[in-house]
């Protein structure tokens, strides 16, 4: 009886449970399912790990060597290159000391915006020598600084300075010994730092929360929506300002272009890693506490959006090979460079036949630094490399450093420059536009300038392009037969990168072989709601044997997302989410191009009859993230069919927006994305009826007739995209 009883009692329990999981599955099993997706876990910051991969041929890693190199143009906004204007250099003030001279210098890296610092030059020069660009951290005024006797005593008794004068100020003595070995050095100031006051330190360096009177459709201020937008930052600015300045160490006679190294330390090391890391005049790098897998730099001078997605400091000093270079580690974030990353830049050293053209300094046991024993390490490499003569290892000797006020740029004769000042700011992002606008309204005049200047920066503000899409297939959940179609639900499901979306498929029994993908900020709901209704378009499109397909772009099903994610860093910069995450608009196009791509390579679509050919629509806010798959889809889209609605990228004034897209509006904004589908045939709402930049690309593809502009009602939009698709 009791046996029974307990047998009866677990059955009854065993099948409440069952009842229970099954609710518990048919109600959270979306949710379960859309969380696989990579994309839901947490957002990357500056302190995650970034890995390089060295490709397995040179020939792999000059292809990616490119993208990555673009991809810092990009994001500094130095693609293309603000026109190089004259620099107007100033040198005054020279002081004779034994075996070198220092002078004063500042010039304008663009119209009005100076570059401070000082040049120090062998007293005696035969022929041509080599030259030095030596970039300063964020030490306040730095190259003007001494260092407090106290603190300079502690570093000599730990062995990190050696002199009681000479390690007073570590710039001076750096300077003076590589003057000494031969070379001329340009020292300059980064922004807001020493000379360099026409933006302020506090604004350059400890931005925390946006500017109300900076953020603008017009005459915005540097961190605004607007400057993120058209890839205007003071990473950018620092970056140029370095670009000039090897402009101008070039300028002078005497230096050698064959033997121009870089090096800096801290803030320091990372313009030394990417100045090398763009500009191959640049010979030899030594960027120092800086290359590391872990943390890649903290101050917003560091960082600009789109900078590191999918990549790191290890790959940026990577781009600098075969070319020799240096670098070092310390009791810091570079601490275990020498078993993660440093091996697999001696991996691709050794690819160049260079394996010994690469170098680690170890020093773990010193503090964050550009200390005496790391500077010699730096003496010692740039004298092998460059065959200065000096007997090695190098090592500095001591000296009576200059006071502050006997290098300092500016005096009666040379005024200094309005402080901090909001009018040039605004000026000086004003002018950089410009100028942008007006190179990149050239380049898309014709069909190569849109393939070789637009495409590109946008295939970076994306961060994907229609080749590497990955690689898709396909999940069924559920089927229908609705009589004259069928009704697929399921899931496509990117293996390459770990990405979902949910669609539906509608079918016909009697196919023509077309096949149109249906996009909405309703998502699939938009092609039929759940219960049962289909849009009358989308059922005329189906009536005439053509298949449709809806999906939910990410985050697209439910409650439209109100603000983008962010980083949980409590300043207010845009980088420091979207310098290593892609921005929402930019995923939902990576959703189209994955469909897309499935549709194209797949052994067979759903609806189980060859796609002759494929055509894309975009409805309301799903309007832009369309225009922006087709710019890079290419042949793989036989025709589109857009609603822009007008939107602009350049007049959002939220980075949290979910149509936020770092540099969407610098290259020529909306209308360059859809310049760029030229000459595949383009039906557009939303644009007026003769938008100029788009018909101009159709006009110079000689596809005229390939735009359709639709300037009626909005109620009457989609009975017209379908007809127009039908034909």
């Amino acid at each position: 009886m009791t046996s029974s009883f307990s047998a009866s009692y677990l059955m009854k329990h065993f099948i409440a449970i069952a009842v229970l999981l099954c609710f518990f599955v048919a109600v959270f099993a979306p949710v379960i399912a859309s969380a696989e997706d990579v994309r839901h876990q947490p957002l990357k910051d500056l302190n995650g790990y970034f890995p390089f991969h060295p490709p397995e041929s040179l020939e792999q890693w000059e292809q990616r060597k490119e993208q990555v190199r673009r991809r810092v143009l990009v994001a500094t906004g130095l693609w293309p290159m603000p026109t190089k204007t004259p620099l107007n250099p100033v040198v005054h003030g020279k002081i004779q000391r034994d075996g070198y001279t220092v002078e004063k210098v500042y010039f304008e890296s663009a119209p009005g915006f100076f570059v401070t610092g000082n040049l120090y030059r062998p007293t005696h020069i035969q022929g041509k020598v080599p030259g030095v660009m030596l970039a300063h951290g964020h030490r306040k005024d730095a190259r003007l600084d001494m260092t407090p006797e106290s603190t300079l005593r502690s570093q000599i008794a730990d062995g990190a300075e050696r002199f009681e004068r000479a390690g007073r100020s570590t710039y001076q003595s750096q300077c003076r010994q590589l003057a000494l070995m031969g070379c001329v050095v340009w020292q300059w100031d980064m922004l807001g730092d020493s000379d360099s006051i026409q933006l302020s330190r506090e604004l350059v360096h400890k931005f925390a929360k946006q500017r109300p009177e900076m953020n603008k459709t017009k005459d915005w201020g540097l961190f605004s929506p607007q400057a993120e937008a058209h890839c205007q930052n003071v990473m950018g600015l620092q970056t140029l300002n370095a670009v000039r300045g090897l402009d101008f160490l070039l300028s002078l006679p005497e230096v050698d272009p064959q033997r121009v190294a870089v090096t800096g330390a801290s803030g320091g090391g990372t313009q030394a890693m990417v100045l090398a890391a763009i500009d191959d005049r640049i010979k030899l790098s030594f960027p120092v506490v800086m290359v590391s897998t872990a943390m890649q730099g903290g101050c917003t001078c560091e960082n600009a959006s789109l900078l590191r997605v999918n990549t790191g400091n290890v790959e940026f000093a990577a781009l600098a090979a075969p070319r020799p270079q240096g670098m070092n580690t310390a009791n810091d974030w570079t601490k275990e460079m020498a078993t993660k990353g440093f091996p697999e830049l001696q991996q691709l050293y050794a690819a160049y036949g260079k394996q010994h053209d690469v170098f680690l300094k170890r020093g773990e046991h010193f503090p964050h630094n550009y200390n005496a024993v790391t500077r010699s390490a730096f003496y010692t490499f740039l004298n092998k490399h460059f065959k200065l003569g000096s007997q090695a290892p190098v090592i500095e000797h001591d000296f009576d450093p200059l006071p502050p006020e006997q290098l300092t740029v500016w005096d009666d004769q040379h005024p200094a420059p309005k402080a901090a000042d909001p009018e040039f700011e605004r000026n000086l992002l004003a002018w950089l536009n410009e100028d942008a606008e007006r190179q990149l309204r050239d380049a898309a005049a014709t069909p190569e300038g849109l393939r070789d200047v637009i495409l590109p920066a946008v295939e970076v503000t994306i961060g994907r392009t229609y080749a590497n899409a990955g690689d898709v297939t396909w999940e069924l959940k559920d089927e229908h037969d609705h009589g004259d179609y069928v009704k697929r639900t399921g899931t496509l499901l990117n293996k390459t990168y770990g990405e979902e979306v949910n669609v539906v498929w509608l079918c016909p029994k009697q196919p023509s072989g077309r096949l149109v993908l249906w996009l909405d900020d309703h998502g699939k709901a938009a092609v039929c709601s759940d219960d049962g209704s289909v849009n009358p378009e989308v059922q005329k499109l189906v009536q005439a044997g053509a298949a449709v397909v809806g999906a939910d772009l990410f985050l697209q099903r439910g409650e439209a997302v109100k603000q983008a994610r962010v980083v949980g860093n409590p300043r207010e910069f845009a980088g420091y989410t979207f310098g290593y995450n892609h921005a929402l608009f930019a995923q939902r196009t990576h959703d189209v191009l994955s469909i897309v791509r499935f549709l194209r390579h797949a052994d067979g679509v759903p609806c189980e009859n060859p796609v002759k050919t494929i055509a894309v629509t975009g409805w309301h806010g799903s309007g832009p993230i369309v225009a922006a798959a087709g710019a890079l889809a290419g042949d793989a889209i036989d025709r589109t069919a857009i609603d822009t609605q007008g939107v602009r990228f350049g007049h959002l004034l939220d980075y949290r927006d979910p149509m936020f897209l770092p540099g969407g509006a610098k290259y020529l904004d909306l209308p360059g994305l859809i310049a760029l589908h030229a000459p595949h045939p383009l039906w557009l709402a939303g644009e007026g009826s003769q938008p100029a930049l788009i018909s101009a690309a159709y006009h110079d593809a000689s596809q005229v007739d390939g735009l359709v502009t639709f300037a009626g009602e909005a109620a009457k939009q989609q009975a017209a995209a379908s007809e127009w698709l039908l034909k």
